[in-house]
Parts: structure tokens; sequence; C-alpha cells
């Protein structure tokens, strides 16, 4: 174990990762998810490629006000055009003009990429990297090379792919990293390839995969195996395509699984938190399911996982929860026993250990509701309102609702508007409000909120961030039963609540008024 190289964590979520479809960030988006990234404690941080692209110039020049504690921030760039000299290639001009201390050039290692997309020669694309590397190393900057489409170029060109590394070491690379840019290779071929590539050339290699074949992650490990010295990937996989190699989940396995500590533990302990605010600045929906940071991954449903659970969590669970800043879940379903209430109170701080009677009551209801249609364990926080209701026999209630109503007006240019009219007592005094909005939901939470407002302020940092609705028994047609979900959040969390109803708009008026009320009790503010 002592003669294994130290790994570096380079991250590219700032550039690969911002390919993503649907992806689109700031120059101040950047800036904090850096700073997340430097809490995270990767080594290298990707920001862009200056010079091609005016916002991440941009970022350069802001950037030059960040307090990195942990990370090396990183512009990314071409070699020198053919035919030119690297001091006078604007491109490469604009890596130095950054101000980046690092520096990562990319460069074809494949044959036909070489010919036919850089439309040169295959001696001339040497000369190119040897050249762009040479110079920069001679103006001070750290550079490390990304071999691009390199696997598919070692199969077509073993001796080819192995001269562009051995041209940007000997030029003073200090890191070559290997990229399946096309993501279509397999753990075992990726490390007899790193391998022979490591024995060929002796150069410190890296690797940067992509995830079309779902093994970006596997692939990056078998690589470290064989002896890589840089991991490249972006935080909650992000890439255009099916994505990157998830950082969090690389780390993870390293410091967890294979006893390569890459970061502190302390920084490890932040990675979920960490996760979900990245998700939060890129505006996509956090994966439930992602591993160790997911809000499912250690989230148990079935009641004979609950009983052993009860006795040890770690027979069912792979890793501590707490080691990635999660935490384990028990799920309520009609799957449920009474072993499965039971740790679930207990997560919520009530105590229901010797109280049969009422763990059998909750059990009975909710297998009765889930029956009709209601699903807890998509919606934790109705089953908390519950919880707290059976237990301590008095619902968790901000207000009393007298009547809404809700009015949707087409007009004559085509388009739709609907009012909603809520009444309803709280903070000792009766309350009238009217809202209006794009659709029947809508006016009811702008309504719902403009009641509530002067009495409870604070709800104005509760936002409506996902709705789903679903039909449960299509056969009925227009007379079904629906199920609607909700996702709220706040600054510190984001929570789901369940309605369920023949009328749409009602089973939605459920789900909000839970999700308002469970905001304001999970924030810890008094009924008044």
């Amino acid at each position: 174990m002592g003669d294994r190289p130290a790994l570096q964590v380079y991250d590219t979520t700032l550039r690969d990762g911002a390919q993503q479809e649907g992806l689109h960030l700031t120059v101040q988006d950047k800036i904090a998810i850096a700073r997340h990234l430097d809490e995270l404690g990767v080594g290298f941080i990707e920001g862009g490629w200056p010079g091609a692209n005016p916002r991440d110039t941009e970022f350069f020049a802001g950037a030059r006000d960040l307090r990195l504690s942990n990370a090396v921030l990183t512009a990314f760039g071409a070699t020198r055009k053919a035919g030119g000299q690297a001091h006078s290639d604007p491109q490469v001009r604009a890596l130095l003009d950054s101000g980046a201390p690092a520096i990562t050039l990319v460069a074809k290692a494949h044959t036909r990429h070489v010919e036919q997309a850089l439309r040169t020669t295959l001696p001339e694309n040497l000369a190119m990297i040897r050249d762009t590397v040479t110079f920069l190393v001679g103006e001070g900057r750290r550079v490390f090379l990304d071999a691009e489409h390199f696997f598919d170029g070692y199969e077509l060109d073993r001796d080819y792919a192995l001269e562009a590394v051995r041209a940007a070491v000997e030029s003073g690379a200090e890191v070559v990293a290997l990229c399946d840019t096309n993501g279509g290779m397999l753990p075992a071929r990726i490390a007899d390839v790193v391998d022979d590539v490591t024995r060929s050339t002796g150069a410190p290699l890296g690797i940067h995969c992509h995830n079309d074949t779902g093994c970006a992650v596997a692939n990056s490990l078998a690589a470290v195996d064989a002896g890589v010295v840089q991991v490249q990937g972006t935080v909650n996989g992000y890439g255009e395509r099916t994505g990157n190699a998830d950082l969090l989940t690389i780390i993870s396995n390293l410091q967890l699984k294979l006893d390569r500590p890459v970061v502190a533990d302390a920084q490890l302990a932040a990675a979920s938190r960490i996760s979900h605010s990245i998700s939060e600045i890129t505006n996509i929906t956090p994966y439930g399911r992602q591993p160790y940071v997911g809000s499912s991954a250690f989230a148990h449903k079935a009641g004979l996982h609950a009983s052993a659970l009860k006795v040890d969590p770690d027979l069912y669970q792979h890793a501590d929860p707490s080691s990635v800043g999660n935490r384990m879940r028990t799920l309520v379903s009609d799957m449920a026993g009474r072993a499965s209430i039971e740790l679930r109170a207990r997560e919520l701080g009530l105590d229901l250990s010797g109280q049969g009677e009422v763990q059998s009551r909750i059990v009975a209801l909710v297998k009765d509701l889930e029956l009709r249609g209601w699903t807890f364990d998509a919606a934790d926080a109705s089953f908390e309102l519950l919880l707290r209701r059976e237990v301590t026999g008095e619902p968790i209630s901000y207000c009393d609702v007298e009547s809404w109503r809700v009015i949707a007006e087409a007009r004559g240019d085509g388009g739709a508007v609907s009012e909603a009219t809520v009444k309803l007592r709280a903070g000792g005094r009766r309350l009238v409000a009217t809202g209006e909005g794009n659709g029947p939901v809508n006016a009811l939470d702008e309504g719902l909120r403009t009641a509530l407002a002067g009495v409870y302020p604070e709800i104005d940092g509760v936002e409506l961030v996902d709705y789903k609705v679903r039909i449960l028994d299509s056969a009925h047609g227009s007379d079904a039963v629906t199920r609607v979900l909700i996702e709220m959040a706040d600054d510190n969390q984001s929570w789901t609540t369940v309605g369920v109803a023949a009328n749409i708009v009602e089973a939605s008026w459920m789900a909000l008024l839970d999700g308002l009320t469970y905001g304001l009790h999970s924030a810890g503010i008094p009924v008044r």
C-alpha cells in the first residue's frame, strides 16, 4: 500500500459538466459551484475555456478574487493551430491571460480525428502538442494534457496513440489524461490499456470517462487500480449525452471501499449537502437513487428490512450514511410492519417502543390509505404529519380552513387565467385572500400563501419546486381518482407531500396545505 501513487481529484463540472442538455450556468453560478467544489476538497477545478467562450473568459476574470483553500483553478484549451506557433496563437495566449496557474490542453490521439477533424498531418499534430506544452511550461504554468478519443485511437493505431502521450510528457506535461470521449469502453479493457500505456511510456496518467455504457465510475476505478495518478469527473455525473463519471461516487468508493483517501473525512461528510447545493444552483432535480448522496441511497421500504435494521443497521447497509453526510430513512408503505413504523418514528424523535397498540393502529391506517391510492414512501412529509397526529392525538395545524374556491376563465385571445379565493382562520382572525395563476393549482398556492403571510411571514421562504399527477384508475376516465405529489423546498431541505381525491384540484389542495404546514413545522415556527 505504501508504494501506491498519490491520487489527484480533478473536477470538470464547470466545463465538461456544463455541456449537459438543459444546464446553463451564469458566471455567478460557476463561482458559487467552485466554492462548493473547493469545500469538497478536490485538487483541481477546471473552470472553462477562456478565449473560446466569453462567459468563461469573464469567469476567470472574476475568479481571481476566489480564495480557494484546497483546489487549483485550471483553464482548458486546445493546442496551437496547425502551421502556427504557440507563442502567437490567440487561443494559447488567452489561456495565459486567464491567470490560471494550471492549464489543461486537449489534443488528438486518434489518427482519423487528426486527419479528418483537424485536417492536418500526423507529425504536425505531435508538433502542435510539443510546441504548446513547452511554451506554457516555459511561462510558468502547470500543464496537463487530455488525450481526446484516446481509447478508440489506441484500438485503431496503438503506436500513434502512444507517441501522442510521449510528446506531451517529454515536453513537460505533468499528467496525460486518457479520455474515453465516446464513453464506449468497459472496465477490463480500460485496465489493460492503462497498464500497457504506463509500461510503454512511463508517463503519469489520468483517466477521463463518459458514461455511455453505464460504466464511467467502474472504468475510472479500473484505471485507478491500473495505476493512474489523476481521476477526472463531474459532480452528480453532469455532462453531455449520458454524462461523465460521477466524482462523488468515485471519491466515496475510493475512500470507503478501496482505502484510497483523497479528501478529508470531514470533507467527505459534506458530500450529500454539496451535491444538493450544486443541484439547486444548476436547477437540475437531484437524482434520488444517486449512490451515496441520493435521498434514497439509504432508504429501506420492506418490512423485513426494517425488522433487521432495528437490530443492526449494518445488516442492510453497505456503508455508514453519515460518512457522506446522508442518513438512513425508513420508508412507510403498504409493505410496512410495526418495525418500520417504530424506526421511522425514532428518526423523527418519537419513541414508540413498547407501544404495540399505537404501532398496529398506524400500520393499519397506512395500509388502508395506500389501498385507496395514497403513497407515503414518496411523500415522507405527509407521513410525518400523519404519524405525529396519530401519536399525539392532535394534528399539526397552522390554520383552520373555512373554504376555498377556484374559477378558471378562458379569454378571447386564447389565454386562460385561474382565480382562487381562500377563507381560513389563523392567528385569532379570519383571513380571506385571492390568488391568480396560470392554472388552478398555481392560483390556490398564491391564495393560500397570501392568506397565511400576514400571520406567518416565514412562508415566503418556502418554494414549490415540483408537481406530479397520476391517474390511479384510468378505466374510469375523467371520473378517476387522482394522486398529486408536490415537492417544496426552503434554504435547508426539500420535502414531498401527497393528496388523493376524485377531484384533481382537491387532491392538489391537500398536498399544498400539507406542504406548507410541514415547511413551517420543520422550521420550528410556533402556531400563532
